[in-house]
């Protein structure tokens, strides 16, 4: 993703303004908003991605649709006017989110399994998330049917693959040698 580096210092920056107004929490759900509102309308995005419109419009637009967002939060994006920056706020949203969560001792467990999990293999995945982190997680499941079964947990740089695709590739590599 273009940008990623400047939008992490940027969502550094507003975590440590807003935590020392007391007001994180309504900035995260504010960055909730603005990130899944951004992400779901293509138009919104190529507007904000968009050189030949100005910033001045942007922001007003902005403005217009986050009208309960946070003094904080409007704060960003006259921020983001002065850098020319504003197409800096879907990942900065994305990125303050995961800061927030990181602060506030939570992490997300991407789960990938060839069908939707089961109540069984949800507490089998749990036991093994508790030994790879120690944090508070919150599980999201994918579906890939090329995995065959088992699972593959990822959380943050982490991975532990179980899947049945996996098992298969190492007996392969196995018999090739």
């Amino acid at each position: 993703m273009t940008g990623t580096r400047a939008a992490l210092r940027y969502a550094k920056a507003i975590l440590d303004v807003s935590n020392a107004n007391s007001k994180a929490e309504v900035v995260n759900d504010d960055m909730k908003q603005i990130f899944s509102t951004i992400a779901e309308s293509n138009e919104l995005k190529t507007f904000l991605e968009n050189p030949t419109i100005k910033g001045e419009n942007k922001v007003a637009a902005l403005k217009e649709i986050f009208t309960t967002a946070s003094e904080d939060t409007q704060k960003l994006f006259a921020l983001l006017l002065q850098n020319n920056r504003i197409e800096l706020l879907l990942p900065i949203a994305s990125q303050y989110t995961a800061l927030y969560d990181e602060l506030k001792g939570k992490q997300i467990a991407y789960i990938t399994t060839a069908t939707p999990l089961t109540p069984a293999l949800e507490s089998k995945v749990m036991a093994k998330v508790k030994e790879l982190s120690n944090k508070e997680v919150t599980i999201v499941n994918e579906i890939d049917p090329s995995i065959i079964g088992g699972f593959i947990i990822r959380i943050n740089d982490q991975q532990y693959n179980a899947s049945l695709l996996n098992q298969l590739t190492k007996l392969k590599r196995e018999f090739n040698n």
